[in-house]
């Protein structure tokens, strides 16, 4: 299985702690698992146009063929102006409207204060739907207290993000599983 984590922000350290300790849990537990870390501050980004994802070249064309490509996507976005970032939003703009169907998508998500809670479950989880996830229904809020000098200090945190991996790898996996049972209702 192919789970690509991404980190859809590129600037602060929050949310590529957090989503880098789900990248150390998958890789340790699923060492099976095919695990990429895309860092959107690590790539030069071209804002959408209206084109095909394929049709864009160099690291657009590799973050989107890689997201395209996954069974599983761990999302990891900060929460600014009580939204999500824009460049998370580039992603999904470059990407087909049906671009996340067949595909589990779990979510971490750091914000300043509890009070941006409400980002995921009103703006978040709706686009995701839209675009056909089967979306982890559990996620991990994490707020600005629970870090320290760019390590998480939460025990609670560390063991819901364990958990989060878990729960992403489970349900890839169980609609795998549905999937090659209803692929093999057909005689070709």
């Amino acid at each position: 299985m192919k789970i690509v984590a991404l980190a859809g922000s590129i600037v602060g350290s929050k949310t590529k702690t957090a989503i880098s300790k789900v990248v150390e849990i998958l890789q340790e537990k699923y060492p099976e698992h095919e695990v990429t870390l895309l860092d959107l501050a690590e790539y030069n980004m071209q804002f959408s146009d209206g084109r095909n994802y394929f049709e864009y070249d160099g690291d657009t064309k590799y973050v989107t063929e890689t997201i395209m490509s996954a069974d599983a996507i761990v999302i990891g976005t900060p929460t600014f102006q009580a939204s999500i970032p824009a460049t998370l939003k580039n992603i999904f703009d470059l990407l087909p409207v049906n671009a996340f169907r067949d595909k589990v998508v779990s979510m971490v998500v750091t914000a300043g204060t509890s009070k941006h809670y409400l980002m995921i479950e009103q703006q978040l989880k709706p686009i995701l739907a839209y675009m056909k996830a089967h979306i982890v229904p559990t996620y991990v809020f994490i707020e600005e207290k629970d870090f320290m000098r760019k390590e998480i200090v939460n025990d609670d945190v560390l063991f819901r993000l364990e958990r989060l991996a878990e729960d992403t790898v489970m349900v890839a996996d169980a609609f795998a599983e549905i999937r090659a049972k209803k692929d093999a209702e057909y005689d070709f």
